[in-house]
């Protein structure tokens, strides 16, 4: 299959999961609360592409939820050629992907992340990953989330779950805490052996997280919290910060390459506290 069509198989494929997403999360809201849409520019340069940030906030379900699309391309600046594969003998990139970051109103209902996302340079490989936050130690809802997600990885490689989980948390991790930021999911990057293979298991990766994020809000949502567990959920919420600003390959690479900031930098929850 020629380049430039996996490129805009993929590219269509991020866009069409964008609108599907933020419908569903619209229908959760009752249809009171809506997205609001912003499309941004790479360095404000209609020949390097861009994207569409969609943010909800201070819904009943959602304190904030972005799903944003992009679809950037150019050269990448001197400090990261040879930091990424393929840019030895060329600079020059095409990236596209979707990230979802959910941070909810209820404390019981963990955060949630969710990125795919395809890069070429002299050559190409997908990446992603799903990974959940609670605030409260909840090993059934551990177990079943695992559950599902290594069934689906099964479906494409028995190989998959074990490999991937174990990815997400050596990757998921805060060093200067000495704690993983949650429960783990799966974690993936340079796929790039078999590209129908390694597409349809990126797409089953964002069909996934739909029903895992659908069932986990069926499960949690309707549970009573005070301001005691709120509180609870604010010091969590610094601990992603944290983890997002210091060590996220996604927040600097995005930074790096130019970037819609407030795009790259609406993972970070609208409160948080430290102690």
């Amino acid at each position: 299959m020629k380049t430039n069509l996996k490129k805009e198989l993929t590219k269509q494929w991020f866009k069409n999961l964008q609108e599907i997403i933020c419908k569903n999360i619209e229908e959760l809201e009752k249809n009171k609360i809506f997205f609001k849409s912003k499309k941004w520019l790479k360095n404000n340069n209609k020949n390097e592409g861009g994207g569409e940030s969609r943010l909800l906030e201070n819904g009943k379900v959602f304190d904030k939820v972005g799903v944003n699309f992009s679809e950037v391309y150019g050269k990448f600046p001197k400090e990261l050629k040879d930091k990424i594969p393929g840019t030895q003998k060329n600079s020059n990139f095409w990236a596209s992907g979707i990230s979802i970051v959910m941070h909810m109103k209820n404390p019981f209902v963990p955060a949630m992340h969710f990125n795919t996302r395809y890069i070429y340079t002299s050559h190409g490989w997908f990446g992603g990953g799903i990974d959940v936050t609670p605030c409260f130690k909840d090993e059934k809802l551990k177990r079943w989330f695992h559950k599902s997600l290594k069934k689906m990885c099964d479906r494409h490689n028995k190989k998959y779950y074990k490999n991937y989980s174990q990815w997400c948390d050596n990757y998921f991790y805060l060093p200067h805490r000495r704690e993983t930021r949650g429960i783990g999911g799966i974690f993936f990057d340079y796929k790039k052996y078999n590209w129908e293979k390694d597409f349809h298991f990126v797409k089953d990766t964002g069909l996934e997280f739909m029903k895992v994020f659908n069932e986990i809000i069926k499960k949690k949502n309707k549970i009573k919290w005070s301001k005691k567990e709120k509180e609870v959920q604010y010091l969590k919420r610094g601990r992603y910060a944290e983890f997002n600003l210091l060590y996220d390959k996604g927040t600097k690479f995005g930074l790096q390459t130019g970037g819609n900031i407030d795009a790259i930098l609406m993972s970070m929850p609208p409160f948080a506290k430290w102690k």
